[in-house]
């Protein structure tokens, strides 16, 4: 019988010997002897939310959903099992009073899978996932179970680790007391918001940009600051943006999307300026996983990269200013369109050594187009190529076009690279990913 399995976008895919479902480490330890003892490779997944190749494998693929749970372990530190969902994270931390120091705009995820490709939030005094970690626990080549506590050697390169070193088995992660936050949207233009971004993202706690491209470079300004629990729930019975909401779950809009972005790219850019004014919301106040998570606009069809680019110098400026010019030049030579605004993102420097963030604040790029856009990943790739020499480092698990130059984007890569060939021993977790990039064992 031919296996199939696919990510949640359906844009990769790839065909199995083998789907395992773990519920324990002992479990784990003999899907990789096994396999290894077959000559098969392994790759774990959770969600399957990456746009890359990251999780693919023509082996054995772990789906860790079992693999859930959480225990709590003192005032700010929590065990959590690699496979449990963000989303489920979130409600048992909920409900032991604590929460999440910060995340990104996404809860379906598995954590293991957020850590392992630097998942983060927004706000320079936040740090991505990774930094976030105290201790991991994978299992290796051989089956053996190896432990990295945060200090250890070996610890900065396994915190980003791609699933190119084992499947994580469970994590310590630092969290914090419950709390709420307060979000504010209001729409201004680029043009307006250039010359004090600088002092903004210094000084706000939260603070990010959602830009058209086209146009009057319209952006939506959001700030999000932590604020009291409030005694009465706040509009729409704590749920964001009701007529967004609404219109975002309803399928017939996936449909019209779809085709839109497949028929007539051009139409979606000429609504970007209604879309942000709607999306405008003076106080929105929430625990903060609920403010932190974008809603139901997650479940839209997709397919995204994200570059990531210096906060030195003004490299993050020019990088904007580059991006409008890009998108003007492959819409009038190309016919080459954004479906969606732009993701502006910012995070403190990272010390994982294969974190895009890797020893340098950071402004994050989401170049975000509707699920099936005519010429979506050439669009993607002209970025992707044309901010190389501002820094940019492509997600590992968004759509992206490394190949072997992937390690000179990376100071600590060869560090990465000796932790990698100690776990990797022999081979087992090699994959498409690692042949793409230039990394197997046993390439083939």
């Amino acid at each position: 019988m031919t296996l199939e399995w696919h990510n949640h976008a359906g844009d990769q895919d790839c065909h199995p010997q083998r789907i395992a479902h773990p519920r324990s480490t002992a479990e784990l330890q003999a899907i990789v002897t096994d396999a290894e003892a077959a000559g098969r490779r392994v790759r774990a997944v959770g969600a399957g939310h990456a746009w890359s190749d990251v999780a693919l494998t023509d082996g054995t693929l772990v789906e860790t959903d079992e693999l859930s749970g959480v225990e709590v372990l003192g005032d700010d530190l929590v065990r959590v099992r690699g496979g449990m969902r963000i989303r489920d994270l979130n409600a048992a931390l909920d409900a032991h009073g604590l929460g999440l120091r910060n995340m990104g705009g996404y809860d379906g995820q598995a954590i293991a899978g957020a850590v392992a490709t630097s998942t983060h939030g927004s706000g320079l005094g936040f740090a991505p996932f990774p930094d976030d970690v105290r201790s991991i626990d994978l299992v290796a080549s051989g089956g053996r179970v190896a432990r990295f506590d945060r200090g250890d050697d070996g610890f900065d390169a396994v915190a980003c680790g791609m699933g190119c070193m084992g499947i994580i088995d469970s994590l310590v992660l630092q969290v914090r007391p419950r709390f709420w936050l307060r979000e504010r949207r209001i729409v201004r233009t680029w043009e307006e918001v250039r010359p004090e971004l600088d002092d903004r993202i210094a000084t706000e706690e939260h603070f990010e940009l959602f830009l058209n491209p086209y146009g009057s470079h319209e952006v939506l300004e959001t700030t999000r600051t932590e604020a009291p629990e409030p005694t009465r729930p706040s509009p729409g019975d704590g749920e964001r943006h009701p007529l967004i909401e609404i219109q975002a779950s309803i399928p017939l809009v996936w449909v019209l999307l779809r085709l839109a972005a497949r028929w007539f790219p051009s139409f979606p850019r000429t609504q970007f300026p209604r879309t942000l004014r709607r999306m405008e919301d003076p106080n929105y106040t929430q625990v903060s996983h609920r403010v932190f998570n974008i809603g139901a606009a997650n479940h839209l069809p997709a397919l995204s990269s994200e570059l990531a680019v210096p906060v030195e110098g003004d490299a993050h400026l020019h990088a904007v200013d580059r991006i409008i010019a890009i998108a003007d030049e492959l819409a009038r030579t190309r016919r080459l369109f954004h479906t969606s605004p732009i993701a502006l993102r910012f995070v403190a420097p990272s010390a994982a050594y294969a974190s895009m963030m890797h020893g340098r604040p950071t402004m994050t790029i989401e170049l975000i187009l509707i699920g099936g856009t005519r010429g979506g990943r050439a669009l993607l790739a002209e970025y992707e190529r044309r901010l190389a020499d501002l820094g940019a480092r492509p997600h590992w698990g968004q759509y992206n076009v490394l190949d072997g130059h992937a390690g000179a984007l990376y100071p600590r890569w060869a560090d990465w690279l000796r932790t990698y060939e100690q776990l990797n021993a022999s081979g087992v977790f090699d994959s498409p990913f690692t042949d793409r990039i230039g990394i197997s064992r046993r390439p083939r």
